[in-house]
């Protein structure tokens, strides 16, 4: 699948936390992989005015994770990706990225670019070595968009994650600064 062009990350604007909050009251906006019930809505203006859901790079603070719209050609919002710090050492050098598109926008090679994107800005702006993202094991659309992207299967994660009633498998796929970047 090739690189779409069409595809840009930028910061959340008030414009855009109606998405945000219908994320966190409708489940087939996120079903099946990323729905874990209701969230409160009424959060996402108190963020958004506190840092426009760019923490500082690297907090470690509980819930510091930095949010991009995913838009497509310069007007549609299809999306967001996320990063946050996970490293235990101190040192910064590694984060966690994920992604959540609108269902009309799944299937189209979006993912792929746009967290190919991600991990271009990250590498670019942060003094981050690693990037990583986690996936549930059945949800081999998401595997697929992480390798277009440039990212590495590295392993399984049993029990990692408690959704649908049942604690779930976990796929874990890297990306450090040395890898060679996709040419797709």
């Amino acid at each position: 699948m090739k690189n779409r062009t069409d595809v840009r990350l930028r910061p959340v604007a008030g414009r855009d936390l109606e998405h945000l909050e219908r994320f966190d009251r409708d489940a087939s906006l996120s079903e099946p992989y990323e729905w874990r019930g209701f969230g409160n809505t009424r959060a996402h203006p108190e963020r958004w005015e506190k840092d426009g859901y760019l923490t500082g790079y690297g907090s470690t603070e509980p819930n510091d994770e930095s949010l991009l719209v995913v838009e497509l050609g310069g007007e549609t919002f299809a999306g967001i990706v996320s990063f946050r710090s996970v490293d235990r050492t101190g040192a910064r050098s590694c984060l966690e990225i994920g992604i959540l598109l609108l269902p009309e926008h799944r299937a189209q090679g979006i993912g792929a670019t746009a967290q190919r994107l991600l991990a271009d800005y990250l590498f670019t702006h942060t003094i981050a070595n690693r990037l990583e993202a986690l996936t549930e094991a059945d949800n081999v659309a998401e595997q697929r968009a992480l390798e277009l992207a440039g990212f590495t299967r590295e392993g399984v994660l049993r029990g990692r994650g408690f959704a649908r009633g049942a604690w779930r498998d976990a796929v874990v796929y890297g990306r450090v600064r040395s890898d060679a970047a996709p040419n797709n």
